[in-house]
């Protein structure tokens, strides 16, 4: 039954990708954040055809925390889920990504239409550079910035090295951080079966940057998301 379930959920995915790949090419004139808008509907749509197929809900603790500012949010990143999911939750926002991810047909040619902060990582300074540079560029024009500091999909109960990138970005651009723990990698883990079950996302309070260093900024939102990775249960 889950692998029927899971089955449905993609053949839905690629059915209505096209269709939204289509739209944000059409959208490409308008303003980012009116093309990230219509773009984001096929995440809104993909959240409720998981409702719908695998059973997968989700719950969330600290909305009151989300500033009406551009901000840039740091969070766990244990599943596709969330790459979906912040488009409903959170204001008109942009992905740092690597730039691979847009030579995928289709997927990528839409993600591309979206803003993406994409950044050759293994460029080392210059990576960091450049993120600084498009970042202040999608913070003015009023788009949020989510990064994953893990840099990669961890599974449940494992945690890796969390890179200074998104608390770089943060303090180049005295722009407040906003801290989200999740546990979306025990409904749906990397792989095709997805688990029905209520999804758990914590919302920090905004971390200011003012006066903060990079590596302290770093180590406080590592902190942060750690520990509340250890009060999140499934269900």
């Amino acid at each position: 039954m889950l692998f029927l379930r899971s089955g449905l959920f993609f053949v839905g995915q690629v059915i209505t990708a096209p269709i939204f790949t289509l739209i944000a090419l059409l959208a490409l004139p308008l303003n980012p954040i009116t093309r990230n808008n219509l773009i984001s509907g096929w995440a809104r749509s993909m959240l409720w055809w998981l409702k719908v197929t695998c059973n997968i809900r989700y719950e969330i603790t600290g909305l009151e925390n989300i500033p009406h500012s551009p901000t840039i949010i740091l969070s766990k990143h244990q599943s596709a889920w969330e790459t979906f999911a912040f488009q409903a939750i959170f204001p008109t926002q942009v992905y740092v990504l690597k730039r691979e991810l847009l030579w995928i047909p289709i997927f990528g040619w839409g993600l591309a239409m979206s803003s993406p902060i994409a950044i050759n990582r293994a460029a080392g300074r210059e990576a960091l550079k450049q993120l600084v540079e498009k970042g202040k560029d999608r913070l003015a024009k009023g788009l949020w910035v989510v990064i994953f500091p893990e840099g990669t999909r961890i599974a449940p109960k494992k945690r890796g090295k969390y890179h200074i990138g998104g608390a770089w970005l943060a303090v180049h651009t005295q722009t407040p951080v906003l801290p989200v723990a999740h546990n979306a990698g025990d409904f749906w883990p990397k792989g095709f079966i997805k688990t029905p079950g209520v999804i758990e996302m914590h919302i920090g309070t905004p971390i200011q940057t003012a006066g903060l260093k990079t590596d302290a900024l770093n180590q406080q939102v590592e902190n942060w998301i750690e520990a509340e990775m250890e009060t999140l249960t499934v269900r």
